[in-house]
C-alpha cells in the first residue's frame, strides 16, 4: 500500500506487479504463452483453413484462462492461485494442440500422432484441475483447512490415473473421439484394465468435484459479507463447468451444436467468474476504467491511511477512546480485508472488530499496546499490507495513549471526588453536628450569652471551613479576578514567605475555563507539596504568556527528592490534565537543592479583558 495515486495502465497490457521479480514475470508470460499458442494452432490444424467463426470464438475464449492467470501471477506471486490457473491454461492449450495434430495427421503411428496423443492427453489434466483444485482453493491458493488434505491428495491421484486410461486406452474407446485411433494405446487385457482405471480415475474425480461444491456452498453460509459476494461467483461457475462437461459427455457427436455449447461452457465459465470477481469485487486492487476510447486497468485500489483517517475523521472526533479503539480495529479489518482484528491495550484490554475465528497472523506494536490481524479474507499479507498497517499503527498509538490517559483521569475524578466527600464527612459534616447539638442544649437549658457566643463563634468557623472547601473545588476569585489573582489569593494565606509574579498581559486577559482550573490548581498542589513534604521555607511563582502557551512555574528551597522517587507521584493526575489540554508537567529536583515544577498548555484563544 502506498500513499500515491491509483495507477494506471493500458488494458492491452501486463501490467507488473511490484512485488514480481523478472524471473517470475518471464515465466509467467512463458506460460501464458504456451498456452495461447497452443489453443490457436491446434484451433486452425483441427477445423482447416478457412477457419470458421466459431472455432474463432472457442479460441477467443479460451484465452480468458491464461490471461486472468498470467494477471494473478505477476500481481500475486506469492499467491499460488494464479500458477495454477497458468498450469491449467496449458493443459488445456497443449491439449488443444494435441487435438488438432491428431486430426490434421493421418499416419496413426508417426511421431506427430504420438506427440500429439501424449499432448491430448492433457486434457484430462485441465478438467480435474478445473473440476477439483479450482474451485477448492479460491481465492487465496491455501485449502480451506487441513481436513482437506487428503482429499486433495485423492484428487490428485484420481487425476494421474485418469489421464494415463485416456493416454493408454485401446483404439476402440479412443476412437470414439480420435477417428485415427491411438497410436500408444493398449490392446486387449492390458488396454480395458487401461480404460477402467482411466474411468475410474475420471469418476473419483467428479465424486470429489461434487464435494468441493457442496463446501463452496457450505463456506457461503459461514463467511463475511465480502467473502459470499466472491463464493457466489465461483459457486456459478462450478456448477456451469461441471454441467458443461456433463453436456458434452452425454451429447458427443450426436448433437454438435448442443455439444459446442457443453465444451465451450466447460472451457470458459471458471475463467470468467475469476476474472468477475478479480475486477468486480476487488480481488487484487485492480477494476477497469474508462477514460475516453481507452480501457484501462487501476491498480493500488485500496484506501490509504490518508483516506481512511479522513474518513473515520468526524465518527473519530466524537466518539469515546474506546469506541475509538474499536472504529480503529475496524478501519484495519477493513482496508487490509482480514477477517478479524483487534487492537489490545497495554493492560490486556482487547477491542475486537470482525469474528475472531482464525489464528493472528500479523502483529505490529502500537504505542502502548499492539495491533494483531487474523488471516485475510483472500490471499496472504504482503508488502504493501505490512506498509499499511505500520502507518496505521501511528494514530492507533496515541489512540491508545489516549484511550490510557481518559482512564488515568477518571480515576483521578474519582479519587478526588472521593476526597471531597472525605473532608465533608470529616469536617463540616462534625462541625455542623456539633452545632446542632448546641443549639439543643442551649434551647432546653436557656443558654446564657456565653453559649450563644460560642456557638455563634463555631458557625462562622463552619462557614470559613465550608468557604475553604469550596476554594479548593473551584475558587470563586478564579472565576471573578483570572488566574493570576487567584493565585496570589491562594498563596496570601502561605504560612513561608512566598512571591507571585505575573505577566501584566495576565491581569487583563482571561482564558478558556479549563486551562485557568488546570494552571491554578498545578500551582496549589505544587505549593502543598512544597509546605507538606519538602519543609520549604520559601517558594516563587511566577506565571508568564508567551509563544501561544501559558506557563506556571513554581520552586522552593526545600529538601527535594530523589528523581523517579514517590515525591512525584503526587502530580501524576495534573500531569495528565495537562496532557489532556495539549500541554505538559515537567518537575526537576535535586535532594536539599529543592525543586521546580513546571507547566503548560497551549492557549488557542482568549476571553475579553477582566473589567477594571
Amino acid at each position: 500500500m502506498t500513499s500515491t495515486a491509483p495507477r494506471t495502465v493500458p488494458a492491452s497490457a501486463s501490467p507488473p506487479g511490484p512485488s514480481a521479480s523478472a524471473p517470475v514475470r518471464v515465466l509467467a508470460a512463458s506460460m501464458a504463452a504456451v498456452s495461447v499458442a497452443g489453443m490457436v494452432v491446434g484451433g486452425v490444424l483441427e477445423a482447416g483453413v478457412p477457419v470458421p467463426l466459431s472455432q474463432w470464438l472457442f479460441i477467443v475464449a479460451c484465452v480468458i484462462l491464461p490471461s486472468v492467470g498470467l494477471l494473478i501471477a505477476v500481481r500475486r506471486p506469492d499467491n499460488p492461485y494464479g500458477w495454477l490457473l497458468l498450469v491449467t491454461a496449458c493443459c488445456l492449450g497443449l491439449g488443444g494442440l494435441g487435438v488438432g495434430v491428431l486430426v490434421a495427421y493421418d499416419d496413426v503411428h508417426g511421431p506427430f500422432a504420438v506427440a500429439g496423443a501424449l499432448l491430448a492427453s492433457l486434457f484430462s489434466g485441465f478438467y480435474g484441475l478445473s473440476w477439483v483444485f479450482i474451485p477448492l482453493i479460491f481465492p487465496d491458493g491455501r485449502l480451506p483447512s487441513p481436513r482437506w488434505r487428503p482429499v486433495a491428495w485423492i484428487a490428485g491421484v484420481a487425476i494421474l490415473l485418469h489421464w494415463l486410461g485416456v493416454l493408454l486406452s485401446p483404439d476402440e474407446i479412443y476412437a470414439l473421439t480420435f477417428p485415427h485411433g491411438n497410436p500408444v494405446g493398449l490392446e486387449g487385457t492390458a488396454g480395458l484394465l487401461a480404460a477402467s482405471v482411466g474411468g475410474l480415475g475420471q469418476v473419483v474425480v467428479f465424486l470429489v468435484a461434487l464435494s468441493v461444491l457442496a463446501s463452496l456452498v457450505l463456506r457461503l453460509r459461514r463467511g463475511t459479507l465480502v467473502e459470499r459476494r466472491r463464493l457466489r461467483w465461483m459457486i456459478l461457475g462450478a456448477v456451469a463447468a461441471l454441467s458443461g462437461s456433463v453436456t458434452t459427455a452425454i451429447f458427443g457427436q450426436s448433437g454438435q451444436a448442443v455439444s459446442w455449447v457443453g465444451v465451450m461452457t466447460a472451457v470458459t465459465a471458471l475463467p470468467a467468474v475469476i476474472a468477475t470477481v478479480v475486477f468486480r469485487h476487488n480481488l487484487l486492487d485492480i477494476r477497469v476504467a474508462v477514460r475516453g476510447s481507452r480501457l484501462l486497468l487501476v491498480f493500488d485500489l485500496r484506501p490509504t491511511v490518508d483516506e481512511l483517517l479522513t474518513e473515520l475523521g468526524p465518527g473519530l472526533d466524537e466518539a469515546d477512546p474506546v469506541e475509538q479503539l474499536g472504529r480503529l480495529a475496524e478501519a484495519v479489518r477493513a482496508g487490509l480485508e482480514t477477517r478479524w482484528a483487534a487492537v489490545t491495550l497495554a493492560d490486556g484490554t482487547r477491542v475486537v472488530a470482525g469474528g475472531e475465528d482464525g489464528e493472528a497472523v500479523l502483529t505490529v506494536p502500537a504505542g502502548l499496546g499492539h495491533i494483531t490481524c487474523g488471516p485475510k479474507a483472500a490471499g496472504r499479507f504482503n508488502a504493501e499490507d505490512r506498509r499499511l498497517l505500520g502507518s496505521l499503527a501511528v494514530p492507533i498509538g496515541l489512540a491508545i495513549q489516549s484511550a490510557r490517559l481518559a482512564a488515568r483521569l477518571v480515576n483521578a475524578q474519582e479519587a478526588e471526588r472521593r476526597r471531597i466527600e472525605r473532608n465533608i464527612h470529616d469536617g463540616a459534616q462534625q462541625q455542623l453536628v456539633a452545632l446542632i447539638a448546641g443549639l439543643e442544649l442551649a434551647r432546653a437549658t436557656g443558654g446564657g450569652a456565653g453559649s450563644l457566643a460560642l456557638l455563634r463563634e463555631q458557625a462562622r468557623q463552619t462557614l470559613a471551613d465550608l468557604r475553604e472547601l469550596a476554594a479548593g473545588i473551584h475558587p470563586s476569585v478564579l472565576s471573578q479576578g483570572g488566574l493570576a489573582e487567584a493565585v496570589e489569593e491562594r498563596c496570601s494565606r502561605l504560612p513561608v514567605t512566598t512571591t507571585v509574579t505575573a505577566d501584566p498581559a495576565l491581569r487583563s486577559r482571561r482564558f478558556p475555563d479549563e486551562i485557568e482550573g488546570a494552571l491554578y490548581f498545578t500551582v496549589s498542589e505544587a505549593v502543598a507539596n512544597a509546605l507538606k513534604h519538602a519543609e520549604a521555607s520559601r517558594i516563587e511563582v511566577r506565571l508568564a504568556w508567551s509563544g501561544g502557551r501559558l506557563r506556571a512555574t513554581v520552586s522552593d528551597d526545600g529538601r527535594g527528592f530523589e528523581r523517579g522517587g514517590p515525591g512525584r507521584g503526587g502530580l501524576s493526575a495534573l500531569a495528565d490534565r495537562m496532557a489532556a489540554l495539549g500541554g505538559g508537567l515537567d518537575v526537576s529536583s535535586t535532594p536539599g537543592e529543592g525543586t521546580l515544577v513546571g507547566a503548560w498548555v497551549p492557549v488557542p484563544g482568549s476571553r475579553a479583558p477582566v473589567p477594571g
